[in-house]
């Protein structure tokens, strides 16, 4: 019965995507009991795994209508150096604008989400054997906090002018300029501070993308549930 499984196992794998360099031996999954005898290969090919699956939930998870707006701890709000501006403009009637102006952000954030899959999964081919032994010794989020040093410059690089595309089909820019012209038209109004919308929502969106990454991540590794292939029970399993 175990010879009959072996094949079976080995086209799993194959199907995963897993490079002939990244498989493991299918008759570990059968017979490991321990994660010392875990060779390079398999630990490299199953934190490559982990972060594909957790970066395809994070990217499920955030790039959906209220991904971001109904996630309280991903959600954009008003930028910091703006909130002066927010008290008054409520209290003249305009608080529709100003919760016009945050959901829109966070649409935008919601329609960007997906294009950073490819982005994800293309920089996981860049990590090492080295990376690899580090990063599974390492905390819950080791990876994501790996991940996000490796490629940070290069996924905003990447992700700015999707989010820029989707904040003009949302409305962001033209909503900004709108509480802008509101702002100014109330009598004393300070001066407002020089202010880039399209990069604060380029970076809320980044950061909540790497923290629901880091939540899937933490579940892989201590979530029996989460170890959804073979490869990341042999790896992450106790």
């Amino acid at each position: 019965m175990r010879t009959r499984m072996l094949p079976i196992v080995a086209a799993v794998l194959a199907a995963a995507g897993l490079s002939a360099a990244q498989t493991i031996d299918p008759s570990k999954l059968l017979n490991s009991g321990s994660k010392d005898n875990l060779s390079n290969s398999d630990i490299a090919a199953g934190l490559k795994e982990a972060l594909k699956v957790g970066s395809g939930n994070a990217v499920s998870l955030t790039g959906v209508t209220d991904g971001y707006f109904g996630n309280e701890a991903i959600k954009i709000l008003m930028p910091e150096k703006l909130r002066s501006i927010e008290k008054p403009l409520r209290a003249l009637g305009y608080g529709d604008k100003v919760d016009e102006l945050v959901l829109s952000m966070n649409r935008a954030a919601e329609k960007a989400a997906p294009a950073a899959k490819d982005i994800f999964w293309s920089a996981i081919t860049g990590m090492t054997i080295e990376d690899a032994r580090k990063i599974l010794s390492g905390g819950d989020t080791a990876a994501t906090e790996y991940f996000r040093a490796k490629t940070g410059d290069a996924l905003t690089a990447a992700f700015t002018p999707v989010v820029k595309d989707s904040m003009k089909d949302v409305g962001v820019v033209k909503q900004y300029k709108e509480l802008q012209g509101l702002y100014q038209s109330v009598p004393f109004a300070s001066s407002l501070p020089s202010f880039d919308i399209e990069q604060y929502v380029v970076a809320k969106a980044l950061d909540g993308l790497f923290l629901v990454l880091g939540q899937e991540e933490r579940k892989i590794r201590t979530n029996p549930a989460a170890q959804v292939t073979s490869l990341l029970k042999l790896v992450f399993g106790k």
